[in-house]
Order: C-alpha cells, then sequence, then structure tokens
C-alpha cells in the first residue's frame, strides 16, 4: 500500500519518503524541505565552478532540481525562504560578501535573476508532475530558463541600481554582460536537471 502510494505522489520528493497520514506531519515535512532546500540554494550560490567563458555557479541547477523534485508550490516558497534569508541579511547571495545583502541587493544587477529564481522554480515543478515525459520535462525546463533570464535581463537593462548611481545597463551591454556569458553553462544545467529528475522517477519506479 505504501509503495502504491508512492508512486502516485505529485511531486518526486514526497514520492521518495515515507508516506504520511496528517496534515500537521505533512506541513512540518514540507517546512523541513523548504529549510533543506533553502540551504541547498545558499550552498550553490558559494560555489564557483571553472567554466568558459566565465565561472559559473550551481544555483539554475539548484533551483530546477528543487522546482522539479518539490512541485510548484513548495519549490516557490523554498525559492522564496531563501531569498528572505538575503532581505534579513545574511550574506547568503553570490557576491554576499564584499556586496552587502539586504533590500538593496535585489535592487542592484542581480536581482532580476533572483526574482526569476521565483518562476524558475514554479515553471520546473509544472513541468515534472508525476508522468511528464522527459520531452516535456526537458522543454519545461528551457522554457523556466527563458524566463528567468529574460526577467534578470530585463531588470539588469532598465531597472537595476548600478553603483555608479544609473539606472540599468541598457539593453545592448545588459545582453553582453548579463545574458551572453552564461548561456552555455546554464543550457548545460538545464540538460542536468532534466536527466536527474528524469533518473529520479526511473528509480521511484523501480523500487516500487
Amino acid at each position: 500500500m505504501a509503495q502504491s502510494s508512492s508512486l502516485h505522489a505529485p511531486t518526486l520528493a514526497h514520492a521518495a519518503l515515507p508516506a504520511v497520514s496528517s496534515a500537521r506531519a505533512a506541513l512540518l515535512r514540507n517546512l523541513a524541505l523548504a529549510v533543506a532546500g533553502s540551504l541547498l540554494l545558499v550552498l550553490a550560490a558559494k560555489i564557483k565552478v571553472p567554466f568558459w567563458p566565465v565561472p559559473m555557479t550551481l544555483q539554475t541547477l539548484a533551483v530546477l532540481s528543487i522546482g522539479a523534485a518539490y512541485g510548484s508550490r513548495l519549490g516557490v516558497a523554498t525559492v522564496l525562504l531563501y531569498i528572505g534569508y538575503g532581505l534579513f541579511g545574511l550574506p547568503v547571495f553570490t557576491n554576499t560578501p564584499p556586496v552587502a545583502p539586504g533590500l538593496a541587493y535585489l535592487m542592484g544587477p542581480t536581482g532580476g535573476f533572483l526574482i526569476g529564481f521565483v518562476a524558475m522554480a514554479a515553471i520546473a515543478g509544472w513541468a515534472a508532475k508525476r508522468g511528464a515525459s522527459w520531452l516535456r520535462l526537458a522543454g519545461g525546463m528551457a522554457l523556466a530558463e527563458i524566463v528567468m533570464m529574460s526577467a534578470g535581463f530585463f531588470w539588469l537593462a532598465l531597472g537595476a541600481q548600478m553603483a555608479s548611481g544609473a539606472t540599468g545597463l541598457g539593453l545592448d551591454k545588459a545582453f553582453l554582460f548579463g545574458v551572453q556569458p552564461f548561456l552555455i553553462g546554464d543550457a548545460l544545467k538545464v540538460a542536468l536537471a532534466a536527466c536527474f529528475t528524469g533518473a529520479g522517477w526511473s528509480l521511484i519506479g523501480r523500487r516500487g
């Protein structure tokens, strides 16, 4: 019976964990998952992987994987919890330190990408619903990447508060410095996240 219920669980995380019978236990488990996921995002923000043309962090991979494993609602809650750490002054973002955390950080050059992570988690969660084909999963994650990059690009181009006092870099410079150098690395992370999620569901299915 437990095996059957896990196979029909709406998310990979819940399918992998033992079934719970009460609303309170489910809430506590979701809180624990959100905290664990938010700490994974902190770790992913601080890891710099040598890559071409620029080093990359693992945040995109972590956001996509969390959204796909947790589902849209819990994935979004996890990303918001992570952002909340930074708003309360904890140095959880990639450039903190030396840049100070807080609301000013979100108003800066990378704020649009951080907000884009929220949409990214929601779309990845939608794409990874139980029974989704690998093609839908990969396509949904690619869409999530496009939405996140678009949010970051337009904010960097038009709204970001720069250290010089200027507002935005303009469209050309925002693409040149904020999008183009990261396209190859993020495409790789989209592919990895889709493979990890698909492999997770296959493992759950074989175990069941």
